[in-house]
Formats: structure tokens, sequence, C-alpha cells
């Protein structure tokens, strides 16, 4: 009797034409239009400038843009981009709602910040109290 495993395979994302990236340094999304070597890429997108950038430099996403051709032009990417509403699936995305919630955060003014930690003393004094009477 032998035992026999399985085996999974992992959700991968490969470096293909098409993938949509997460730039870190400014947190915009481009798409792959052309693969130049093992490390660097040619990206292009709405928010984004047609620049050659390393892959070290940016997240590769789980969202494809399909159909894109090898080295296609800016208003092909656009279009195909508006036509996949990739805005909207990215906005979707729970990476994207912690980015924006980071963002909302780091933007808050000092009386806001006060807000939320009333807000905060009020929510534990709410889960204790409910603690307790169980």
């Amino acid at each position: 009797m032998s035992s026999y495993s399985t085996v999974k395979t992992a959700n991968w994302r490969f470096v293909e034409v098409g993938r949509v990236v997460l730039i870190n340094a400014t947190k915009e999304l481009a798409t792959i239009v052309e693969i130049i070597d093992q490390s660097r890429v040619l990206i292009d997108g709405p928010n984004v400038q047609r620049q050659a950038i390393a892959l070290a430099k940016t997240v590769l996403t789980p969202i494809v843009l399909s159909n894109l051709p090898r080295g296609a032009r800016t208003g092909t990417v656009t279009k195909k981009w508006a036509a996949a509403d990739i805005d909207a699936k990215w906005a979707a995305t729970s990476w994207a709602k912690k980015i924006a919630a980071k963002n909302r955060r780091a933007a808050l003014t000092d009386f806001e910040r006060f807000q939320v930690l009333v807000l905060k003393k009020q929510r534990r004094y709410a889960v204790k109290k409910a603690v307790a009477k169980a």
C-alpha cells in the first residue's frame, strides 16, 4: 500500500504581455506591453507614461488585460483598458481598498485623528459591556 500525494499548483502570476502591474513608488497601475529581458519590462497605462521599468519596482496583480498584442501603442492600451474596466476591477479588490484606507488615514487632520480615537474608545467600551453581560 503506497501513499499518493496530491500536488496542488499555486496561484502563479506570470510576467506576460497584458498583465496589470502596480508600481511600488507611485502606487499607479499600468500594463505590461513588452518584455525587454528577464528583469525589465515596457509598461504603459492611462495614468502612467510609457516606460521601461525593472520588475523589482513593480508588483504583479492578478488582473490581466486579455488579447493585448505585443508592443501595443498607447491608444490601443487605453481603449482595451477602458473596455475591460480595469479601474473598477482594481477598486473592487481588497488590496486596493487597503491602499485607499492607508491613504485616507495618512490624510487625516489632527481633529479627525482625535475623532477616530474617541470612536475606538466607544466601540471598545461597547464590546467589553457585551462580553461582561454574556
